[in-house]
């Protein structure tokens, strides 16, 4: 049987995703409910800008990475950019950059970064979970050769209150984070849902073999990927860097578990080919919804780990729930399937008579 054309496959894939967000968007209203009953001070504007302030980079290093899951690979270095990028900021403003220069050199580097991925990746063949992982220790480590034990606090307040301060208009109630992950969630929105680039990354996704006898240039698109996910990353570690008005070799560790449990709570696939960015954005209301209510409740904060680990393993099972249903009913023995009475030694049963 010949597959289904990869228009047919994509459109499915569109009404996946949109039950996925309905559920999604049920589970935050569930969420926002269950916040208001444990804290007076969760439905507060105070609350709302800490919430935008503590999830703000997190959020902003979701949106390349989706572009990278759907088109079937993956990115677990992001954290280790983001902290190389932290501690490269402190280690030339130390030195007495001008920060321009430094925000120019920081956006290479990203971008270096990114392409090394890339490169690696779609030149040489290897599995990105692989690359990746191996980048994730190489970055992290150029971050603690550039600082070691030292820490860098005496950045301009020109610059670390853009780390704290709201953005002017908006009834202080939105942080400069939080505004740079709704332009540029509108910006990948856009590219992802509404041009050809962004039909191609889904092509990739579901069948890569397809998507290059259709003419996709896969490999440059997947380099181009992992290079916006460097870029972006090197820009959340700036943002952290001034809101916490500190640069450390370990800014940002182990965040990228956080990154991937809210891309695949979005309902992109693990697998490629499927996802949406309006999931991705409702996931990460979902996940800075827990993590805020938790806080308000006074939970441990050192075992928040376990509501990644939930989300991960909610967003893997809920996706695939249909799939290991069919192979479930796939081991069954064939008299436990429900396919109707059977007579003896697994026989048809005999038709009922007929009225006269």
């Amino acid at each position: 049987m010949s597959e289904r054309p990869l228009s047919e496959t994509l459109r499915a894939s569109l009404v996946s995703a949109r039950r996925w967000e309905t559920g999604l968007a049920l589970l935050a209203v569930i969420i926002a409910i269950a916040g208001a009953a444990v804290s007076s001070s969760f439905f507060t504007s105070n609350n709302f800008f800490n919430l935008g302030l503590s999830n703000g980079e997190i959020a902003i290093m979701t949106l390349p990475m989706t572009l990278i899951v759907i088109s079937g690979e993956i990115d677990l270095s992001v954290a280790s950019i983001l902290g190389m990028s932290s501690a490269l900021l402190g280690f030339l403003w130390a030195r007495h950059w001008p920060m321009l220069a430094i925000f120019a050199l920081i956006a290479v580097v990203g971008l270096a970064a990114g392409a090394v991925n890339g490169l690696l990746v779609t030149r040489l063949g290897l599995p990105s979970l692989a690359v990746t992982i191996g980048t994730l220790a190489l970055y992290r480590g150029v971050a603690t050769i550039l600082l070691g034990p030292s820490t860098v606090a005496n950045f301009p307040e020109t610059y670390t209150n853009l780390g704290v301060n709201a953005v002017p208009f908006t009834g202080n109630d939105l942080t400069y984070s939080a505004a740079i992950f709704i332009v540029l969630a509108i910006f990948f929105g856009v590219i992802l849902h509404s041009t050809p680039f962004g039909r191609s990354v889904f092509a990739m996704g579901a069948s890569v073999e397809a998507a290059q006898f259709a003419g996709i240039r896969v490999k440059r698109i997947k380099t181009i990927l992992f290079m916006t996910s460097g870029l972006v990353c090197a820009l959340a570690g700036v943002l952290l860097t001034f809101r916490l008005n500190t640069a450390v070799q370990n800014n940002g560790l182990g965040l990228e578990l956080d990154v991937v449990a809210i891309v695949l709570l979005g309902g992109v696939s693990i697998f490629g080919g499927k996802g949406s960015l309006i999931g991705v954005v409702l996931a990460v209301l979902v996940f800075a919804g827990i993590q805020n209510a938790l806080f308000l409740t006074n939970f441990n904060q050192e075992a928040a780990g376990i509501v990644t680990g939930a989300l991960l393993l909610l967003s893997v099972f809920g996706r695939n729930a249909a799939s290991f249903s069919g192979r479930l009913r796939a081991r069954l023995p064939a008299g436990r399937r429900g396919r109707g009475p059977q007579g003896p030694a697994g026989s048809p049963a005999p038709a009922a008579a007929t009225p006269p």
